[in-house]
């Protein structure tokens, strides 16, 4: 069951950001040749009055095919014969629909939520190490951890599991910011009421959810999603992650499923797909929009250098040339999409 959700959450993630193409272009009068989702042989066709509407078997992408998408056409209504602010505004669409959507999944989340954890320091448990003046203290704000801001009790679970037992803590105490380096803060078992638990022994107080709280829980949720996003590819252009680490359709559908069953009941089995689902609607957004050849972000850098060639150089470059640079991009990301896809069938069949 959870396969067969998770693949449909990715089917509408995909569609969601093709429609965003989709409706810009329509809004612009460009000409759409075809709107397909997924890849491959088609499932089902259908002809428009203009577009022809396509559902093709991998639901491993999709695309808005436009009239002169790659250059050479001589029609009003190509892409490439529009001005650049109908293209960047089509282009950037579908990264931002995809923002949208995750936005909307996260608000549906929490808007059951009765409080939040803030991210100051309600108590310390019994027998909580380096505590006092010169360590933490009930009533200190945490600020940042290894630089990273931190505004709720998330934030710092977040914080601590990317960067390990000893950090360099800013609280903010009695108004002003002090600093803890290098200070150690590892889990340890912790008894309370009788119960023995292993966590760090910081309790932080909480505050109650209100249509106002839940809103802005969420913005900064959205917000530590795409955080996440730029330190994994700081740590994957630094070389601590490999490809190895990276999963496309097949291993995202896995990780949906391996999360539903982990939850204890199908409720909760389901929000953590959507959660997940919310994450990936971000990372496409983002992903997106990175400037690489085949990606819309791509597109967006070769649209921003036509410019600047034409303002300080005072020569266009052929439309056919950036077609040129789009379809090898393209090509070489298929490629990329493929061994991936074949790196998580892999993974899946060694456990």
């Amino acid at each position: 069951m959870y396969i067969i959700i998770a693949i449909l959450i990715f089917g509408i993630l995909i569609a969601v950001h093709e429609l965003g193409h989709f409706t810009a272009a329509k809004m612009c009068k460009v000409q759409v040749n075809e709107f397909s989702i997924g890849m491959g042989p088609a499932i089902l066709k259908k002809q428009g009055k203009e577009t022809l509407y396509s559902l093709r078997l991998l639901p491993i992408g999709g695309y808005c095919a436009m009239e002169g998408e790659e250059g050479g056409s001589d029609s009003p209504r190509a892409f490439s014969n529009q001005n650049r602010l109908k293209r960047f505004f089509i282009l950037f669409a579908g990264a931002f629909m995809n923002l949208i959507l995750g936005a909307v999944i996260i608000v549906m989340i929490y808007s059951s939520w009765e409080a939040f954890g803030t991210n100051t320091i309600l108590s310390l448990a019994d027998g909580f190490p380096d505590n006092g003046y010169e360590g933490l203290m009930p009533g200190d704000e945490v600020y940042s951890i290894n630089g990273m801001r931190i505004y709720y009790s998330n934030d710092f679970s977040t914080a601590m599991s990317l960067y390990g037992d000893r950090v360099d803590i800013v609280v903010i105490r009695d108004g002003e910011k002090v600093k803890l380096d290098n200070y150690e803060l590892v889990m340890r078992e912790y008894t309370e009421d009788g119960e023995t638990t292993v966590r760090y022994g910081i309790n932080f107080s909480v505050i109650r959810a209100n249509t106002w709280e839940r809103l802005k829980y969420s913005g900064y949720s959205v917000y530590n999603f795409v955080r996440l996003i730029w330190y994994s590819l700081s740590e994957l252009i630094a070389g601590n992650f490999g490809v190895k680490d990276l999963s496309g359709p097949v291993g995202i559908v896995s990780a949906m499923n391996e999360v539903g069953h982990a939850a204890e009941t199908v409720q909760a089995g389901m929000i953590n797909i959507l959660y997940l689902g919310a994450l990936i609607a971000v990372n496409l957004a983002v992903m997106n929009l990175l400037p690489i050849p085949g990606l819309d972000g791509g597109q967006i850098f070769l649209l921003v250098v036509t410019w600047i060639s034409e303002k300080v150089f005072r020569k266009k470059i052929n439309p056919k040339y950036i077609g040129y640079v789009n379809t090898a991009g393209l090509v070489i990301l298929m490629g990329f999409m493929v061994f991936i896809m074949i790196s998580d069938v892999v993974k899946l069949i060694h456990g």
